[in-house]
Parts: C-alpha cells; structure tokens; sequence
C-alpha cells in the first residue's frame, strides 16, 4: 500500500511540473529533468551568430589598413584623412559589437558551457581593430609634416600591410567553419600561422630598411611603430586563431 501511494504521488508530481514547464524539460525518472539537447545548439548558433558579426567588423576596419597605406604611397593626404575617420567610426562599431557579444553571452547563462571561450576570442579579435587606429594616425601625421620617406620604404609597408589584412582574413575563415567541426577549424587556424610567418619575415626586414634608411629621426621613429604595430596585429590574430581552437571542440 506505502509503494502504491508513494508511485501515485511521483506520478502527479511529474504531471503537475509538466504542466507547468511544458516542452521545456525532459524527464529521467520522477522529479530528474535535463534541458533538451536541441536547446543547447540553438544557444551555440546565437552565440557563433553575433561572434561572427563582431569579426565581420574587425575585418572591416583591418580592410581599411592596405587603402590608407595606399594612400600614403601616392602621397594622396585628403583620402588619407576620410579613411583615417572612417577607422575611427568602424572602431566605435566594433565596440558596439564587443558589447553585444557579452550581452548575448550573459543572457544565454549558464547552459552555454564555452562562454569564456567565446568572450576570449572575441575580446582578442578586439584588439586587431584597435590597432589599425594607432596605425593610420601615424601614417596621417608623417603626411601631414610632408616628411620625406624613401619609396623602397613605402613599398614595403605596402606589402606588410596587405599581408597582416590576409593574416586577419584567414582568422574570419576559422570563424565561419566553427560548426562544422573541429579538424576544419584546426586546418584554417594552420593557414592562420603559415599568414603570420610571412608577415614576420616581412616585418623584419622592414625594420632593418628602416633603421639603415637616411630619414629624419622622427618620421623613423613613427613608421617604426606602424610596422610593429601591424606585426603585433598579425600575432594577435594567431593567439585569436588558438582561441578559436579551443572554441571548435567545446562546439
């Protein structure tokens, strides 16, 4: 008798909750619930969703890098300047995007196991489009003092720059192919580092031009920061490139 009043008390206890949760929870035994796996993918895609419309951005203000160095090359000062606002409106636009992530994050909670790794990845793609700010002003101030800077230089930094912006192109491809498994992901991160070799080497020997270049000191001094700066974009897009490792075998 015990046995029975106590079934029919899990019984109504699991027809009740039911009642009041609906689909939302499934059952493994009386009063034992799980959220549905379906659920869990769908918070993947809204978090992969807006991660990838914050990079999107990133890669948008990086696009602008090879144009402004363009710009310098041809000594065309007034394009120089609307790409250099351009950058600074993109940059508030990948904060507005930054923030985004972290909302979604927050309100998809606890079921998404990989949110850090998420944030991770996204607060580094960050840091790629705060550099390209820091690059244009200083490209934009050497024009603006009309000091003279070898061509065999600004070839270069021409060559440099168009190679960070595939480094970080690259990183876009390892974001799109997230959900389709982790040996995809793993192969574009390799394409990522072979991209960031080649802007090593390039940055390198830049550098060396540079210092044996007969430039004025300060205009020396303000493209070394620019090719250190591009260089220091290439390495972040590879440590974000090993964050979206991480990400592919948590998805």
């Amino acid at each position: 008798m015990p046995q029975r009043k106590a079934f029919a008390f899990a019984t109504f206890f699991k027809a009740s909750l039911y009642s009041i949760v609906g689909d939302n929870v499934d059952f493994l035994g009386a009063g034992a619930m799980v959220f549905p796996v379906e659920t869990e993918e769908r918070v993947k895609r809204r978090a992969l969703s807006v991660c990838r419309d914050h990079l999107r951005r990133v890669l948008d203000i990086s696009r602008k890098i090879p144009q402004i160095v363009d710009c310098f090359m041809k000594g065309d000062k007034t394009s120089a300047q609307g790409l250099f606002s351009d950058i600074k409106k993109s940059e508030e636009d990948v904060d507005v995007a930054r923030r985004a992530v972290s909302r979604e994050l927050a309100e998809i909670g606890a079921i998404l196991m990989s949110r850090e790794d998420f944030l991770r990845f996204t607060n580094l793609a960050s840091e790629i489009a705060d550099f390209c700010e820091g690059i244009a002003f200083r490209l934009l101030e050497i024009m603006e003092k009309g000091w003279k800077v070898p061509t065999e230089i600004k070839e270069g930094l021409v060559k440099l720059s168009d190679a960070v912006f595939e480094t970080i192109s690259k990183l876009r491809e390892i974001a799109m192919t997230l959900n389709y498994g982790a040996s995809k992901a793993l192969e574009k991160a390799r394409e990522v580092e072979a991209a960031e070799r080649v802007v090593d080497d390039l940055y390198r020997e830049l550098e060396v031009r540079i210092i044996n270049s007969d430039m004025e000191i300060p205009p020396m001094l303000l493209l070394r920061d620019v090719v250190q700066i591009l260089e220091d974009a290439a390495d972040k897009a590879e440590d974000a490139s090993d964050a979206a490792r991480i990400l592919a075998f948590t998805l």
